[in-house]
């Protein structure tokens, strides 16, 4: 939403920052940036904003005012199915950044599309909707706020990628795992499909891993499993990319490493020497210690 009167939620309005600028939203503002790959390249969905509403004409985010209440996630996809009729459940979200000015924020959410996404114009706040080139971003007459942001923005289009050594995992808690490896496993997995569903708070990041400025992550997570454990994987949360492996384990997880998207990766293991070798591909290695904080915080 961007201002007409026809068309207010109870977010819309006027709000003057600490920095002195107006800005769009009583509760603040939010907009969903879509990426693609297909055909070789690279896309962003990007809106064509209409001449009547504020910086009309520029290229930005579907996205308006946020609603009293509303998550920023929430609204972003609500305002791109308003402005671009996009379908939210084609969206997999994997990061917010917080472009905050004092008493106001905007919130972009990064996503991926998930199949076959249509997008148009819709609602009238739209004199376009399209699939731009990453590379030809830049090239186009930017909306002042996303001018300012996609330096960042850009740099975090990759999802967080999580690869966990189920077995180093399970094996570091001594809670009789050993009688039902494939039942251990099972309750790991199940945990950690709660973790991608809320999330990780960039504070709660291992030291070290070169990342995007982000607040929050949504991590993709690949869950490596070996020996009596792979029968859990026929059982496993669609959210998580789960590996069953036919032969060793350890072999597996950098596999999944080297052959997984571009992005920032930590790969969660104790095994000293399979550290190593997860380090000499460009991973973070983060113990089970780390993992079991984030699943035992989101438990309470």
């Amino acid at each position: 939403m961007t201002g007409r009167p026809d068309t207010r939620g109870d977010g819309d309005g006027w709000v003057e920052c600490a920095q002195g600028h107006r800005h769009w939203g009583l509760y603040g503002a939010a907009g969903l940036l879509l990426r693609r790959t297909g055909d070789g390249d690279d896309q962003v969905l990007l809106q064509h904003r209409a001449t009547w509403s504020h910086h009309g004409g520029t290229w930005g985010l579907l996205g308006g005012a946020r609603h009293r209440g509303e998550t920023a996630v929430d609204a972003a996809l609500r305002e791109a199915g308003e402005e671009g009729g996009l379908d939210g459940r084609l969206v997999r979200t994997h990061g917010r950044y917080d472009d905050a000015h004092g008493r106001w924020s905007y919130v972009t959410v990064l996503a991926r599309a998930e199949g076959d996404v249509d997008a148009r114009p819709t609602g009238g706040e739209s004199i376009d909707v399209a699939w731009v080139p990453v590379g030809e971003v830049t090239g186009l007459p930017l909306h002042p706020g996303l001018a300012a942001t996609w330096p960042w923005l850009h740099r975090a289009l990759d999802p967080l990628t999580l690869v966990v050594d189920a077995a180093n995992v399970v094996g570091s808690t001594p809670d009789g795992w050993w009688r039902d490896r494939a039942g251990a496993a099972h309750r790991l997995l199940a945990d950690l499909a709660g973790l991608v569903a809320r999330g990780v708070p960039d504070a709660e990041m291992p030291d070290g891993l070169d990342r995007a400025p982000l607040r929050h992550w949504w991590p993709r997570v690949v869950v490596v499993l070996e020996g009596a454990a792979r029968p859990a994987a026929d059982a496993a949360p669609g959210s998580l990319d789960v590996v069953a492996a036919a032969g060793s384990g350890d072999d597996a997880v950098v596999e999944a490493l080297r052959d997984g998207p571009a992005g920032p990766v930590v790969v969660v293991t104790a095994d000293r020497a399979l550290g190593e070798r997860c380090r000499a591909e460009g991973g973070t290695v983060a113990g089970p210690r780390w993992l079991r904080g984030l699943l035992g915080a989101g438990a309470g």
